[in-house]
Parts: C-alpha cells; sequence; structure tokens
C-alpha cells in the first residue's frame, strides 16, 4: 500500500469524529434547534405520502453541514436577525431534493447507511417528492426578501440540475478528463456549499464586498474538498464511513479523480481493467481497481487535491473577521479532510 503524502500542518492529522464537531454544533445550537424545528413545518402537505418520504430523507442522520454554514456564515458576520434560520433550511431543502433526485438517477440503495426513498417507496414518488422541496424551497426564498439572495440561489439550483445531465451524460465515457470532471463537481456538488456561504454572507447589513467574496470562496472551495475526500474513501474506505456500498461510483459507470489519474499513469492491462468496469459499470473488479490505484499513486493524488483545496478553503478564511463562528468554519474544514486519515 502506498504512503500518504505530507499533508501542511493547517490540516488536521487525526482521524475524523463526528466528536470534533460537536462544539461547532453547540456554537450554533439554538439557531440549528429553530432550523430543525422550522424543518417539518414546512414538510406538512396534505398529501401524507409527501410528508412520510420528505421526513424520512431529511431526518436519515446527515451531519446537515450545508445549513450549518449559512450558520457559521452569518456568525461570523454578526448577523442578529431572523432570516438566517428559513435560509438554512431552504439549503437543506436543496440539498435533499438533489438527493432524491440523485438516487433515481443512480439505482442508489443506501444512503447514510439507510434504504434511500427510491428504494423504499419506488422511483416517481422520490421524484416528485424532489420536486415538492425544491418548490417549497422557492416559497421559502420570497420570505426571505432578498432578490440577490433569490438570484444566487435559482442560478445555483439551475446549475446543479446542469451539473446532474453533465454527469449522466459522462458514465460510462473513460475519456473525461481531471479538468473535465473538476467542472462537473464544481457544478454537481460545490456549489451548494458556496451558495450556503455567499447568501449567508449577504444577510447582514454591514458585510464589505471583500468579506462576501471571501465567504463565496471559502465554501467553493470547501464544496469540492468534500466531493474530492467522497472520491478518495470510494476506493480507500468502508461502507460504514461513506455511508453507501464501497465502490458505488464504479458501479455506475462514475470515472472519478483516482480513475482518471490512473488511466493515466498505468499500462495497458491495468487501464483495460479500468475501462471495461466503467464502460459496463461494473464493480466486479473493485478489488483489483483498488490495488491498481494504490499501486500507481492515484489514492495519493487524489488525496493532495482534496489537502489542496482544504488549504483555499481556510486561506479564504483570513479576510473574515476573527472569532468563534471563522474557528468553527475551520474546524469542519480539518474535519472534512481527517476523513482522508
Amino acid at each position: 500500500m502506498s504512503m500518504k503524502p505530507a499533508v501542511s500542518s493547517a490540516v488536521s492529522r487525526k482521524a475524523a469524529s463526528i466528536d470534533e464537531l460537536q462544539p461547532v454544533y453547540a456554537l450554533v445550537r439554538d439557531d440549528f434547534a429553530r432550523v430543525n424545528a422550522l424543518i417539518p413545518k414546512q414538510l406538512m402537505s396534505d398529501v401524507s405520502l409527501v410528508e412520510e418520504i420528505g421526513s424520512y430523507i431529511v431526518e436519515s442522520g446527515g451531519k446537515r453541514l450545508r445549513p450549518l454554514m449559512v450558520l457559521l456564515a452569518t456568525g461570523a458576520l454578526g448577523y442578529s436577525g431572523d432570516r438566517h434560520v428559513k435560509l438554512a433550511a431552504i439549503i437543506e431543502f436543496l440539498h435533499t431534493a438533489t438527493l432524491l433526485h440523485d438516487d433515481v438517477v443512480d439505482h442508489s440503495g443506501m444512503r447514510r447507511g439507510k434504504l434511500t426513498a427510491n428504494e423504499k417507496w419506488g422511483n416517481a414518488p422520490s421524484v416528485l417528492v424532489g420536486d415538492f422541496l425544491y418548490s417549497r424551497a422557492f416559497q421559502l426564498m420570497v420570505e426571505v426578501g432578498s432578490m440577490e439572495i433569490m438570484g444566487i440561489l435559482a442560478s445555483a439550483t439551475n446549475t446543479i440540475a446542469e451539473g446532474e445531465v453533465l454527469q449522466l451524460a459522462n458514465v460510462g465515457n473513460v475519456e473525461i478528463t481531471e479538468a473535465q470532471y473538476r467542472e462537473v463537481i464544481r457544478c454537481k456538488t460545490a456549489l451548494l456549499f458556496e451558495a450556503a456561504t455567499h447568501t449567508g454572507a449577504l444577510l447582514p447589513d454591514t458585510t464589505t464586498p471583500s468579506e462576501t467574496e471571501a465567504l463565496r470562496r471559502f465554501g467553493l472551495h470547501f464544496g469540492i474538498t468534500y466531493q474530492l475526500v467522497d472520491d478518495w474513501l470510494d476506493y480507500a474506505g468502508d461502507s460504514k464511513t461513506l455511508g453507501k456500498n464501497v465502490g458505488d461510483d464504479l458501479a455506475e459507470g462514475k470515472l472519478t479523480l483516482p480513475l482518471i489519474y490512473a488511466l493515466a499513469h498505468t499500462g495497458d492491462d491495468a487501464q483495460r481493467v479500468i475501462r471495461e468496469a466503467i464502460q459496463k459499470q461494473s464493480s466486479t473488479e473493485l478489488a483489483k481497481i483498488i490495488d491498481i490505484v494504490e499501486g500507481c499513486a492515484a489514492l495519493d493524488y487524489t488525496h493532495n487535491a482534496a489537502v489542496t483545496e482544504a488549504e483555499l478553503a481556510l486561506t479564504c478564511l483570513a479576510s473574515v473577521p476573527a472569532g468563534p463562528y471563522t474557528d468553527a468554519l475551520r474546524t469542519v474544514t480539518e474535519y472534512s479532510t481527517a476523513r482522508l486519515f
């Protein structure tokens, strides 16, 4: 097995533990409680299946990092109003809607260690409840009352959908470049983190343009970090850590960064194994492919790419006022990269 590369001291070297985030959640405990109280109220519907599926997926054990980012960004800039609670719920609903749609498209059977909604209720109800969550999010945007924030979220939602279509179009495609793949994860994953911190920064009246830009870029780099860590874990982790089956990306015909690197740095035989697995959307050769990506340092390359993005995220925080909320954003970033160890 290949050795892990050196990592900057700015990034945690400890194994990730959810306990490390407890002080962060404690910092926003009251606001998080208000978000958690608002979400089920907004899931209320005359159609019982909407509430049942919506509640199942929203309450399925996620860390709710995206709404957390809203609360931390607003806290870092000294916001004292109450619109951030609705904004955090909006971000969570948008994220949950994408999960429902993603799992249908990917034929996923497990997420966060539980059956996916489509596995439990079927594809059609999952898609339609995802649509309900999107529409509910936009109703809440109107209540937030900012055309600038609505514009950012509307644009982000549109681009996320484009990213999903782009990823779907590339299923089985073994010719994707690293630059093309990074654009997919920017659209598909990073953009909602970016929107969370960007819109959160816009709520306080006293925010400067440099602070807004710093928090926007922080969210972007954090989101890319988070996806690259997931890419690494799909070949170096386990189902418990991932919350889904190891090798799912391979079985779905998705060429992620470890395989993109491996295709460019291995011999013909190894390339053939990877190409056939992606084109056939099969994980039967997963053990062999794990050996390949370990042997050619593809996991190390992905590891370093994630750490680099985390460093960029942390650098952005230098332009944000010092304080416990900014420190908490650092802690969450370090937690994300600690999943690599």
